[in-house]
């Protein structure tokens, strides 16, 4: 359990990078656009996130 657990936070992390990695001009620019939208506009998509990878976790866990 542990090492799968290390191994998606690795790719998270390998992920996360690939933005400012590949387009750093444009990555910028999309932080910068997060940081002037509200507070219930960043809940909805951080909500939206969550709930997408808890499907994605969830389908790849039941497909084991």
């Amino acid at each position: 359990m542990s090492n799968t657990i290390w191994l998606a936070l690795g790719l998270v992390l390998v992920f996360e990078g690939l933005g400012p990695l590949l387009a750093p001009r444009g990555w910028r620019e999309m932080v910068s656009q997060l940081s002037q939208q509200d507070d219930n506009t960043l809940r909805r998509i951080g909500g939206c996130l969550v709930v997408a990878g808890s499907v994605i976790a969830y389908m790849m866990y039941t497909s084991m």
